[in-house]
């Protein structure tokens, strides 16, 4: 009687932990497909526009904007190609701590240039990546 009366709660906490796992799924691609967009965008502009006019506007060497820019287009293939497609899928957890890497030190600079309010920005984005690495863990 006992073990009849624990499969069927095992059942029921089995049945009701699948709706909360297509919700942090769905929930997961949207925020992944949003930041690829997001580093898609920044990487390119990073790639297109001349050196001279990203060094106007940020203090860092021309060469090392232009290898973030490769980083960020990189990050946004790798946050979602291998979900997409179904290969190498443990690879996405890693693929969005580059970003979270980039955004830290994204943060770091605009705090240094003295602009609390905009250093926001790269701080949440960070914390996005950070919460897609943490949810397409291996052991989730």
């Amino acid at each position: 009687m006992s073990h009849v009366l624990s499969s069927q709660l095992a059942n029921r906490s089995a049945g009701a932990s699948q709706p909360r796992r297509w919700i942090m799924t769905t929930a997961l691609w949207i925020v992944q497909g949003l930041l690829a967009l997001l580093f898609l965008f920044a990487g390119s502009m990073k790639l297109i526009l001349p050196v001279e006019m990203m060094t106007a506007q940020m203090p860092l060497p021309g060469l090392f904007l232009r290898f973030i820019g490769v980083a960020e287009v990189a990050g946004a293939l790798g946050l979602i190609l291998p979900g997409l497609l179904r290969i190498r899928p443990l690879l996405t957890p890693l693929a969005a701590c580059g970003p979270v890497i980039i955004m830290t030190g994204a943060t770091v600079v605009t705090l240094a240039d003295g602009d609390v309010a905009s250093a926001l920005v790269p701080l949440v984005v960070g914390l996005l990546s950070t919460a897609v690495a943490y949810g397409r863990r291996s052991w989730a």
